[in-house]
């Protein structure tokens, strides 16, 4: 968008809102109370000296009644798409661990590998030199350790950063593909099915790290593990994790088109709920508040259609007691209805399991953005200071959005003394979890 465009943008929402105020029989300093931004700031935003927020559009949307018409007007703009990988024909994975405990994870042609000297790499890709053994003599073994070895490793991804945990599951994916080549056609269909679940599950780490791109190449090789197992849902689960991925990137119509995709196919209830979930969070962003609410509906009748399979790592969350009423809360937030949000996320993050720091440090600082923008704020600042040490152990950088809302919301008013004493803790969360 070029700067008249913007500007245009920015009268065009204060007139609107101006005229909607006055409508409604408000001042400038009553309508700040309501939507708690200062009386000058509101100003600012009628006059066109400041941009309106997405944020800010929804409060007035929703205390001036108009049905998404202010929220409108300041769309959520989409970043370009992320960039492709390398074919998955003809790859060979490489990953650097640095002494540090760094790592980086890429994928090469097998061309560039024998240009850059590595045939050692090409060598443990192939298999060649290896001593294999025989998956047959110990399917059951095999299966059983990779099945309790995936829950420990969701249980370190609660606990630990996402860079810290990917190395190992890149590794133990490809000793679950490698296994499967050399086993008979049961055991190989089971070892690649939980290898795809370790793939899916390196992609919701790669993007916790923030990397986007390599989030998707996970997805899709998951998905092609799971059609080599002739099992089809999982590709209609990657819609799922491509709309969530989207909706982060702030592309609204793609989140809402992939969720709307999985929703109406013929995949398990688990994966349409999922799908209805992810689709309400897209039109709760949009501010769409009655197709939100029948989408959380309809969310909560598949997913309470769910039958789990022991056998199989479960797709999604796993650590969210009443996932649907987390999901609704923070849609509540989206819609431009703070308190609300704020009730509904006070209880259920309360029941959150104590050792899933990341998905506890995730939702507290959902809770405090819902109630700093419900007004209070010094509760917010106990919160998200509660938040900070879960943040700064699992380094998550979905969440990272989420702390500079926080901040931009609180900086209205940094003159509280609860602000002032957060500033520097959040502002260091913020730095650790922003994508380097």
């Amino acid at each position: 968008m070029t700067e008249v465009e913007v500007l245009g943008q920015t009268h065009g929402f204060g007139r609107e809102l101006r005229r909607r105020r006055l409508g409604a029989q408000l001042s400038l300093e009553q309508l700040g109370q309501r939507v708690h931004y200062s009386k000058s700031q509101l100003s600012k935003v009628e006059r066109g000296i400041k941009r309106p927020t997405p944020e800010l559009a929804r409060l007035c949307d929703t205390h001036l009644k108009a049905d998404g018409a202010l929220a409108g007007l300041v769309p959520v703009h989409s970043p370009p798409p992320p960039p492709t990988g390398p074919d998955h024909d003809d790859e060979v994975w490489l990953m650097h661990l640095g002494k540090d405990g760094s790592s980086t994870f890429h994928t090469m042609t097998r061309r560039g590998v024998i240009t850059a000297g590595a045939t050692s790499v090409l060598a443990m890709r192939t298999g060649e030199g290896l001593t294999h053994p025989s998956p047959e003599e110990a399917a059951e073994t095999i299966v059983e350790a990779s099945r309790l070895l995936f829950d420990q490793f969701r249980r370190l991804g609660q606990a630990s950063g996402p860079a810290s945990v990917l190395p190992a599951l890149i590794a133990q994916t490809h000793s679950l593909e490698q296994l499967a080549v050399h086993a008979g056609p049961r055991t190989r269909r089971t070892l690649l099915l939980i290898a795809s679940r370790y793939a899916e599950y390196a992609g919701w780490m790669a993007q916790e790290c923030g990397a986007d791109a390599t989030a998707l190449w996970w997805t899709d090789r998951a998905v092609q593990f799971a059609d080599a197992a002739d099992d089809r849902d999982l590709a209609t689960y990657a819609h799922v994790r491509h709309s969530l991925i989207s909706l982060y990137r702030g592309d609204i119509p793609q989140a809402t088109q992939l969720a709307e995709l999985a929703l109406h196919s013929n995949a398990p209830s688990r994966v349409r709920g999922l799908a209805a979930q992810h689709l309400a969070q897209s039109t709760a962003v949009a501010g769409d508040y009655d197709t939100c609410m029948r989408s959380l509906d309809q969310a909560r009748e598949l997913l309470a259609q769910d039958v789990a399979d022991p056998a199989r790592p479960v797709l999604g969350t796993s650590h969210i007691p009443d996932v649907v009423s987390m999901f609704t809360g923070w849609c509540l937030y989206d819609l431009g209805r703070p308190g609300q949000a704020a009730t509904l996320l006070d209880r259920e993050t309360e029941r959150l399991p104590e050792h899933a720091f990341r998905t506890r440090g995730r939702y507290n600082v959902r809770r405090a953005l819902a109630h700093a923008a419900a007004g209070d704020v010094d509760h917010a600042c106990a919160i998200a200071a509660e938040a900070v040490s879960s943040i700064r152990l699992t380094r998550s950088a979905t969440v990272a959005a989420d702390l500079r809302r926080l901040s931009h919301t609180l900086g209205r008013h940094r003159n509280r003394a609860s602000v002032r004493s957060l500033a520097p803790d959040l502002a260091d969360a913020i730095a650790c979890t922003s994508p380097s």
